[in-house]
């Protein structure tokens, strides 16, 4: 069992998960896709993690490579928590997020991240996909996935990967995203089990062990409670 396993894991079912509650403390880690707009989203739905927040985030944003990208920096002001750019066989700890560096796909291998160069999944790369089906791999029920705005299709295969293993699946609410289309391919490739606007999925985050959400008896659009 690897390190970032044994601190995740919940020896026995607790009372809530025996009557279909889950709470985001009790996930390995919690994965963010985003493209067109995405600059935007993530910097409101950062400010919704408490310093408190142990859960690892792992984060792709479709960007060109470029000497100047500033992406860590502008993201950083909106959190408390720190953010980083991973480099390859980084270690995953907890309280900290993870921005995919551009020009490179991650993948997640037991407790560390792994780059690579390989070719273009969906026009990008990095891919949402191959981070969402990596880490399905890896930590199977206990990943939280998430898809917010974008163009394209990239993150929907991985996130039904993740639905199948048995994690908890997000997704912006389309009527909200800047560039739908990647929350409309994703909400058509599983049953999702949040669809919820930008302040919702941040509350759902920041629910950490405090407030738990049920799972919605089947799916779809999910308004949080206040």
């Amino acid at each position: 069992m690897n390190r970032l396993h044994t601190l995740a894991a919940d020896p026995a079912p607790s009372p809530l998960e025996r009557v279909g509650v889950r709470r985001v403390n009790d996930f390995a880690i919690v994965l963010i896709g985003s493209s067109k707009g995405g600059l935007a989203a993530l910097q409101k739905l950062l400010g919704f993690l408490p310093a408190t927040f142990k859960t690892p985030v792992v984060i792709v944003q479709h960007r060109m490579e470029s000497a100047e990208d500033l992406l860590v920096e502008l993201l950083q002001k909106n959190t408390e928590l720190y953010l980083k750019e991973v480099e390859d066989k980084d270690i995953i700890n907890r309280g900290v997020i993870y921005l995919a560096p551009a020009g490179y796909h991650l993948l997640i291998e037991e407790d560390h991240f792994a780059l690579s160069t390989e070719g273009p999944v969906s026009a990008s790369r990095p891919s949402i996909d191959v981070l969402f089906e990596s880490a399905a791999e890896e930590f199977g029920s206990k990943v939280v996935g998430i898809i917010l705005t974008g163009m394209n299709r990239d993150g929907a295969q991985g996130l039904k990967k993740i639905k199948e293993a048995g994690g908890i699946t997000l997704v912006q609410d389309p009527e909200e995203a800047e560039a739908r289309q990647m929350p409309d391919a994703a909400i058509a490739a599983s049953k999702v089990d949040y669809i919820l606007a930008l302040e919702g999925i941040g509350r759902f985050l920041n629910s950490g062990g405090a407030a738990p959400f049920p799972f919605p008896p089947n799916g779809g659009k999910l308004s949080v409670p206040q």
